[in-house]
């Protein structure tokens, strides 16, 4: 959020900030917009702050001005003037780029074998799973997608992508090298399945039981966050450039 910061100053808006840093004292009173983190919280009671140590309630945002506009990222605030960004396309297919870069620059580091060949199963064909797909098919991956919708079967058969159906991802787990899981659906009870290859997981909620797959050494890895992790810039530019897009958008509407 440091980089939208920057970014926002820079577009010409006049930015203060509260839970960027441990002494930032902004006020939310006085703020005609009100942008809020990725994600705007993990606990249900808190804003997500983890470069401060301050502790700020969901309750406080709503002490906004009732003409204020609010940019959440995976959370409603009923009654106020709300946009969650998170559910924009404008947003998320950006932000899914650095998404599965991310995720597969962790798969290239922790694999004793190249990409480029590699039995590759992607589980989904959402914003996130369409950007990897063409990413991994650029690096020659023997690749798989898992889709429910005959639209998204469709748009596979017009690239030559091979898939199944999700729910027979269970049936073929053992034929792959990398899973890449975009949905947010518990898949694998019987972690047992996945002892043969790597997992990544890309989803809110998880496909599996990670204590489950620890224990049963199965190479999973959960990986929230993954922008703002490894590319934060980028990640802070997406932020700042789809925040001026809403302003000038609410802007037309007053």
């Amino acid at each position: 959020m440091n980089i939208a910061y920057n970014e926002l100053k820079n577009m010409g808006y006049t930015v203060d900030s509260l839970g960027l840093k441990n002494d930032d004292n902004g006020k939310i009173e006085d703020a005609s917009i009100v942008l809020l983190p990725v994600p705007t919280t993990r606990d249900k009671a808190n804003v997500f702050c983890p470069q401060s140590d301050k502790k700020i309630p969901l309750d406080y945002v709503k002490k906004a001005d009732k003409n204020s506009l609010i940019l959440s990222c995976g959370y409603n605030f009923e009654g106020l003037n709300c946009v969650d960004y998170l559910t924009l396309d404008s947003f998320c297919y950006l932000n899914a780029v650095p998404t599965a870069e991310g995720a597969i620059a962790r798969a290239i580091l922790d694999t004793p074998f190249c990409l480029w060949g590699a039995r590759v199963l992607v589980i989904g064909c959402g914003r996130v799973a369409k950007v990897l797909i063409d990413r991994l098919a650029a690096l020659k991956c023997s690749l798989t997608v898992s889709a429910r919708k005959s639209r998204d079967f469709a748009y596979l058969d017009t690239f030559g992508i091979n898939h199944i159906h999700t729910n027979d991802v269970t049936k073929y787990a053992d034929k792959f090298d990398i899973i890449f899981n975009t949905i947010d659906v518990r898949l694998f009870d019987d972690v047992s399945l996945l002892k043969n290859c790597y997992l990544y997981d890309l989803s809110t909620t998880g496909c599996l039981d990670f204590e489950k797959a620890t224990e049963n050494n199965i190479k999973a890895n959960k990986l929230p966050g993954i922008p703002g992790k490894i590319a934060p810039v980028t990640a802070g530019k997406i932020i700042a450039q789809t925040t001026h897009q809403l302003i000038g958008e609410w802007v037309c509407k007053i």
